[in-house]
């Protein structure tokens, strides 16, 4: 697949600053990178340009091939991305790695029309835009392409962003966009670097304050590899609502945490009640037991969902629970203490352990990504 490529003649455009970086985040896209940057070179011919694949260490050697373009045409550009992943982080690193005026973020999977591209930037060049956004929902779009399910799931978020987030634009949900630069970065220090809706993070940052102009096209069918939508997307979309909501008060990370600790106190009360209530154990011990339990379950959807970006895998999983524990005594041993003197004053097995595990949230977070999941 690695195939030599035979860059265009240099124009004297190209011998300066290029007019526009296209962004092209990738995991495991090997048998694309090379159609999409021939795509490029021809639908661009006009314009000064560069493409910056923002490669997440993918496994089956994407920035290779990459780099195997980039030795052959100096407007190609790999990041490789080691011990963290997420769309939305490899858009805002691969922006703020250009010099250009105008930057695009467009999918690796062939999906997205690069066709639009000189259009959007024309818009862009006249001051009609600050950001241009390529629609499926709009008269001349299409999301054809979609199965019922996913077309279902996309039309529900994003009538919630706009709704919730009183977002005006009618796709607000699109991978594919171009946005000057500079406007970019004025926004870059609110968004978050979690999740896959980083054109929805933008326009809610923006709050009404950034010229936007859609314009129509179809979306395409996936031609190599599979999809790296999963089914925590709908987690972290729904972050990314709560985190705007409260105008970046609270991170997306925090909320993912905050919510699978709800799922904890949940499973936390459910062991106590079955040591307590039906085995009868002493209730400091069943404290115990269900904070332990908690505590166990907490780790396991933490790694799956809320540091999924840094989940740990093989031995480091274990090496990383036991870490978890240990960073979490501290709010153990409180959290047993102060549902062990509640209970004693208020024998109320629930309102006892409810009050010890509220207390170590904080703690555990705080700790957790400074030990267990911290940036290598």
């Amino acid at each position: 697949m690695n195939d030599v490529i035979k860059p265009g003649p240099e124009t004297p455009s190209q011998a300066g600053l290029p007019e526009l970086s296209v962004v092209v985040p990738t995991f495991n896209e090997r048998d694309n990178v090379t159609v999409l940057y021939r795509r490029l070179e021809a639908t661009l011919a006009g314009i000064a340009w560069e493409v910056v694949f923002v490669d997440d260490n993918s496994p089956d050697g994407t920035w290779e091939v990459v780099r195997g373009l980039a030795r052959k045409d100096s407007r190609v550009r790999c990041i490789r991305r080691i011990g963290r992943r997420g769309l939305s982080g490899a858009c805002i690193e691969g922006i703020l790695a250009s010099s250009a005026h105008y930057a695009a973020v467009i999918d690796a999977d062939l999906q997205h029309d690069e066709a639009q591209l000189p259009k959007m930037v024309a818009l862009l060049r006249s001051g009609e835009a600050e950001l241009v956004v390529g629609s499926r929902y709009i008269e001349g779009g299409s999301a054809d392409s979609f199965n019922k399910q996913r077309a279902g799931a996309s039309q529900l978020a994003t009538e919630v962003a706009k709704r919730t987030l009183k977002v005006e634009i009618a796709d607000p949900m699109s991978g594919f966009f171009v946005i000057r630069r500079d406007r970019f970065e004025q926004l870059a220090p609110q968004l978050s670097t979690q999740g896959f809706k980083i054109l929805l993070d933008i326009v809610a940052s923006a709050q009404g304050k950034l010229r936007a102009v859609e314009i129509p096209y179809t979306f395409g069918s996936r031609q190599h590899g599979e999809s790296k939508l999963d089914s925590m997307v709908a987690l972290d979309f729904l972050g990314l609502v709560l985190a705007k909501l409260t105008h970046d008060v609270v991170s997306l990370r925090f909320l993912l945490f905050a919510m699978v600790g709800g799922t904890g106190i949940v499973v936390h009360l459910v062991a106590l009640f079955i040591a307590h209530e039906i085995f009868n154990t002493r209730f400091a011990e069943a404290q115990a037991i269900g904070a332990l339990v908690a505590m166990t379950s907490n780790f396991i959807l933490n790694n799956f969902l809320t540091y999924r970006d840094q989940r740990l895998k093989g031995f480091a999983i274990l090496r990383g629970l036991l870490l978890f524990y240990l960073v979490c005594g501290v709010g153990l041993l409180a959290n047993v203490g102060v549902a062990f003197s509640i209970f004693e004053q208020e024998p109320i097995w629930w309102l006892a352990g409810l009050a010890g595990a509220l207390m170590g949230v904080v703690w555990n977070y705080a700790m957790s990504g400074l030990f267990v999941w911290r940036r290598r």
